[in-house]
Protein backbone atom coordinates (compact mmCIF):
# COMPACT_ATOMS: atom_id res chain seq x y z
CA UNK A 1 0.00 0.00 0.00
CA UNK A 2 2.92 2.43 1.05
CA UNK A 3 4.56 1.59 -2.03
CA UNK A 4 1.30 2.27 -4.55
CA UNK A 5 1.06 5.34 -2.25
CA UNK A 6 4.65 6.76 -3.19
CA UNK A 7 4.50 6.26 -6.45
CA UNK A 8 1.42 8.76 -6.53
CA UNK A 9 3.14 11.40 -4.76
CA UNK A 10 6.14 11.08 -7.35
CA UNK A 11 3.63 11.39 -10.25
CA UNK A 12 2.12 14.25 -8.53
CA UNK A 13 5.26 15.93 -7.87
CA UNK A 14 6.44 15.47 -11.62
CA UNK A 15 2.95 17.07 -12.22
CA UNK A 16 3.67 20.10 -10.34
CA UNK A 17 6.97 20.36 -11.94
CA UNK A 18 5.85 20.73 -15.26
CA UNK A 19 3.39 23.09 -13.79
CA UNK A 20 6.18 25.24 -12.26
CA UNK A 21 8.01 25.31 -15.82
CA UNK A 22 5.10 26.39 -18.16
CA UNK A 23 4.30 29.13 -15.66
CA UNK A 24 8.08 30.37 -15.49
CA UNK A 25 8.32 30.05 -19.30
CA UNK A 26 5.28 31.98 -19.52
CA UNK A 27 6.55 35.26 -17.48
CA UNK A 28 9.11 35.31 -19.19
CA UNK A 29 8.10 34.79 -22.63
CA UNK A 30 5.47 37.32 -21.79
CA UNK A 31 7.67 40.44 -20.22
CA UNK A 32 10.39 39.89 -23.35
CA UNK A 33 7.02 40.16 -25.26
CA UNK A 34 6.85 43.80 -23.71
CA UNK A 35 10.47 44.61 -23.80
CA UNK A 36 11.08 43.28 -27.80
CA UNK A 37 7.51 44.46 -28.73
CA UNK A 38 7.10 41.15 -29.81
CA UNK A 39 3.65 40.51 -30.39
CA UNK A 40 4.11 37.25 -31.45
CA UNK A 41 5.69 35.99 -28.32
CA UNK A 42 2.61 37.72 -26.57
CA UNK A 43 0.36 35.15 -28.85
CA UNK A 44 2.56 32.19 -27.78
CA UNK A 45 1.81 32.94 -23.95
CA UNK A 46 -1.66 33.44 -24.64
CA UNK A 47 -2.36 30.38 -26.84
CA UNK A 48 -0.10 28.52 -23.99
CA UNK A 49 -2.36 29.17 -21.43
CA UNK A 50 -4.91 26.23 -22.15
CA UNK A 51 -1.82 23.69 -21.22
CA UNK A 52 -1.01 25.73 -17.83
CA UNK A 53 -5.11 25.32 -17.32
CA UNK A 54 -5.00 21.20 -17.99
CA UNK A 55 -1.79 20.99 -15.71
CA UNK A 56 -3.76 23.03 -13.21
CA UNK A 57 -6.87 20.12 -13.14
CA UNK A 58 -4.40 17.41 -13.59
CA UNK A 59 -2.83 18.37 -10.23
CA UNK A 60 -5.84 19.22 -8.48
CA UNK A 61 -7.68 16.16 -9.61
CA UNK A 62 -4.49 13.81 -8.71
CA UNK A 63 -4.23 15.35 -5.11
CA UNK A 64 -7.90 14.79 -4.61
CA UNK A 65 -7.47 11.26 -5.40
CA UNK A 66 -4.66 10.83 -2.97
CA UNK A 67 -6.85 12.05 -0.38
CA UNK A 68 -9.88 9.93 -1.30
CA UNK A 69 -7.87 6.92 -1.28
CA UNK A 70 -5.19 6.80 1.02
CA UNK A 71 -6.83 9.27 3.84
CA UNK A 72 -2.94 10.31 4.60
CA UNK A 73 -2.29 12.03 7.87
CA UNK A 74 0.66 13.98 9.44
CA UNK A 75 3.23 14.79 7.14
CA UNK A 76 1.76 13.19 4.10
CA UNK A 77 -0.99 14.81 4.49
CA UNK A 78 0.54 18.50 4.92
CA UNK A 79 2.46 17.48 1.43
CA UNK A 80 -1.33 17.42 -0.46
CA UNK A 81 -2.48 20.34 1.06
CA UNK A 82 0.82 22.42 0.28
CA UNK A 83 0.36 20.85 -3.11
CA UNK A 84 -2.84 22.34 -3.38
CA UNK A 85 -1.97 25.72 -2.39
CA UNK A 86 0.91 26.26 -4.30
CA UNK A 87 -0.93 24.93 -7.44
CA UNK A 88 -4.00 27.82 -7.24
CA UNK A 89 -1.03 30.14 -7.07
CA UNK A 90 1.09 28.85 -9.97
CA UNK A 91 -2.71 29.23 -11.90
CA UNK A 92 -2.44 32.59 -10.85
CA UNK A 93 0.80 33.47 -11.45
CA UNK A 94 0.15 32.12 -15.21
CA UNK A 95 -3.11 34.25 -15.61
CA UNK A 96 -0.46 37.34 -14.44
CA UNK A 97 1.17 36.05 -17.50
CA UNK A 98 -1.69 36.13 -19.62
CA UNK A 99 -2.41 39.53 -18.61
CA UNK A 100 0.79 40.98 -19.10
CA UNK A 101 0.91 39.89 -22.66
CA UNK A 102 -2.30 40.91 -23.60
CA UNK A 103 -0.81 44.30 -22.49
CA UNK A 104 1.90 43.90 -24.36
CA UNK A 105 -0.55 43.31 -27.92
CA UNK A 106 -2.25 46.57 -26.78
CA UNK A 107 1.11 48.34 -26.54
CA UNK A 108 2.41 47.06 -29.73
CA UNK A 109 -0.50 48.84 -31.03
CA UNK A 110 0.14 52.19 -29.62
CA UNK A 111 2.65 54.72 -29.68
CA UNK A 112 5.96 53.56 -28.32
CA UNK A 113 7.30 54.72 -25.66
CA UNK A 114 10.36 54.02 -23.51
CA UNK A 115 10.28 50.96 -21.16
CA UNK A 116 11.60 52.56 -17.70
CA UNK A 117 14.28 50.73 -15.93
CA UNK A 118 12.15 49.97 -12.60
CA UNK A 119 9.84 47.78 -14.99
CA UNK A 120 13.22 45.73 -15.93
CA UNK A 121 14.31 45.72 -12.40
CA UNK A 122 10.47 44.41 -10.84
CA UNK A 123 10.52 41.83 -14.03
CA UNK A 124 13.74 40.65 -13.13
CA UNK A 125 12.82 40.52 -9.37
CA UNK A 126 9.52 39.08 -9.72
CA UNK A 127 11.06 36.17 -11.97
CA UNK A 128 13.96 35.93 -9.49
CA UNK A 129 11.30 35.18 -6.57
CA UNK A 130 9.48 32.92 -8.83
CA UNK A 131 12.76 30.79 -9.51
CA UNK A 132 13.94 30.59 -6.39
CA UNK A 133 10.59 29.03 -4.42
CA UNK A 134 10.48 26.79 -6.86
CA UNK A 135 13.47 25.48 -6.68
CA UNK A 136 13.39 25.65 -2.84
CA UNK A 137 10.07 23.83 -3.49
CA UNK A 138 12.36 21.12 -5.31
CA UNK A 139 14.89 20.85 -2.58
CA UNK A 140 12.72 21.98 0.41
CA UNK A 141 14.73 24.20 1.25
CA UNK A 142 13.81 26.51 4.34
CA UNK A 143 15.62 29.37 4.04
CA UNK A 144 15.73 30.19 0.56
CA UNK A 145 11.78 30.48 0.94
CA UNK A 146 12.46 32.71 3.79
CA UNK A 147 14.62 34.44 1.40
CA UNK A 148 11.70 34.99 -0.93
CA UNK A 149 9.79 36.46 1.88
CA UNK A 150 12.38 39.08 2.05
CA UNK A 151 12.69 39.87 -1.23
CA UNK A 152 8.79 40.93 -1.36
CA UNK A 153 9.25 44.21 0.38
CA UNK A 154 11.81 45.21 -2.34
CA UNK A 155 9.37 44.44 -5.22
CA UNK A 156 6.74 46.59 -3.55
CA UNK A 157 9.20 49.42 -3.57
CA UNK A 158 10.34 48.89 -7.15
CA UNK A 159 6.47 48.95 -7.62
CA UNK A 160 5.65 51.77 -6.17
CA UNK A 161 9.11 53.75 -7.57
CA UNK A 162 7.34 52.69 -10.88
CA UNK A 163 4.33 54.22 -10.46
CA UNK A 164 5.51 57.27 -9.15
CA UNK A 165 7.26 57.71 -12.08
CA UNK A 166 4.34 56.80 -14.93
CA UNK A 167 2.08 59.08 -12.47
CA UNK A 168 4.35 61.91 -13.37
CA UNK A 169 4.84 60.70 -17.20
CA UNK A 170 1.61 61.22 -17.44
CA UNK A 171 1.20 64.79 -16.44
CA UNK A 172 4.53 65.53 -18.70
CA UNK A 173 2.91 63.51 -21.94
CA UNK A 174 -0.98 63.49 -21.70
CA UNK A 175 -0.53 62.18 -25.50
CA UNK A 176 0.82 58.70 -23.87
CA UNK A 177 -1.52 58.27 -21.33
CA UNK A 178 -2.80 55.40 -22.69
CA UNK A 179 0.50 52.82 -23.30
CA UNK A 180 1.92 54.54 -19.55
CA UNK A 181 -1.14 53.22 -18.21
CA UNK A 182 -0.72 49.58 -19.65
CA UNK A 183 2.78 50.12 -18.04
CA UNK A 184 1.85 50.62 -15.17
CA UNK A 185 -1.08 47.74 -15.05
CA UNK A 186 2.07 45.96 -15.90
CA UNK A 187 4.04 46.59 -13.21
CA UNK A 188 1.34 45.52 -10.56
CA UNK A 189 0.85 42.18 -12.47
CA UNK A 190 4.88 41.83 -11.84
CA UNK A 191 3.78 42.97 -7.97
CA UNK A 192 1.65 40.18 -7.90
CA UNK A 193 3.36 37.49 -9.41
CA UNK A 194 5.94 38.43 -6.10
CA UNK A 195 2.94 38.35 -3.94
CA UNK A 196 2.08 34.66 -5.47
CA UNK A 197 5.38 33.51 -5.04
CA UNK A 198 5.79 34.67 -1.40
CA UNK A 199 2.42 32.62 -0.73
CA UNK A 200 4.62 29.84 -2.10
CA UNK A 201 6.95 30.42 -0.33
CA UNK A 202 4.54 30.46 3.16
CA UNK A 203 3.08 27.17 2.40
CA UNK A 204 6.75 25.72 1.73
CA UNK A 205 7.89 26.94 5.14
CA UNK A 206 4.25 25.42 6.69
CA UNK A 207 5.22 22.04 4.47
CA UNK A 208 8.93 21.78 5.93
CA UNK A 209 8.32 23.16 9.55
CA UNK A 210 4.71 22.63 10.08
CA UNK A 211 4.41 26.34 10.95
CA UNK A 212 1.38 28.49 9.14
CA UNK A 213 3.47 32.35 8.90
CA UNK A 214 1.24 33.72 6.54
CA UNK A 215 0.12 36.30 8.73
CA UNK A 216 3.86 37.13 11.06
CA UNK A 217 6.08 39.59 9.96
CA UNK A 218 9.19 38.68 8.28
CA UNK A 219 11.32 38.76 11.16
CA UNK A 220 8.86 36.57 13.28
CA UNK A 221 8.96 33.42 11.01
Amino acid sequence: MRVHFQREIDKLKLQILEMSADVEEAVREAMQSVEERDPDKARKVLENERITNARDVDVEEECLKILALHQPVAADLRYLISVLKINTDLERIGDLAVHIAEGSLALSELSPVDIPTQLGEMAAKSQFMLKKVLDAFVNLDVVAAREVRLADSELDALNRAMSSRLRAEIGRSPALVEPLIKLMRIASRLERIGDHATNIAEDLIYLIEGKIVRHTSVTQS
